[in-house]
């Protein structure tokens, strides 16, 4: 896979870089929240919520970056 290239300057795409690693911090942060103290479920992390919890920090990532890009876009 190739780089893109950014007509960006790096303060913008260093801050869009960081507002993903901390969207995908809490998405993963927030599912193995989830699978630890909701009432019901066994209260142990095993690899199966470890990889949903990467799974779904991957997906809070996307919509976020999408969000933001598609915000930026229509404000130029």
């Amino acid at each position: 896979m190739t780089p893109e290239t950014s007509s960006q300057d790096p303060v913008q795409e260093a801050k869009h870089r960081r507002a993903g690693i901390i969207a995908f911090a809490i998405g993963a942060a927030a599912s193995l929240a989830f699978f630890a103290f909701f009432p019901g479920l066994p209260h142990v992390i095993d690899w199966g919520a470890i990889l949903v919890s990467l799974v779904v920090g991957a997906l809070t990532r996307w919509a976020w970056l999408a969000r933001t890009r598609r915000k930026r876009t229509s404000v130029r």
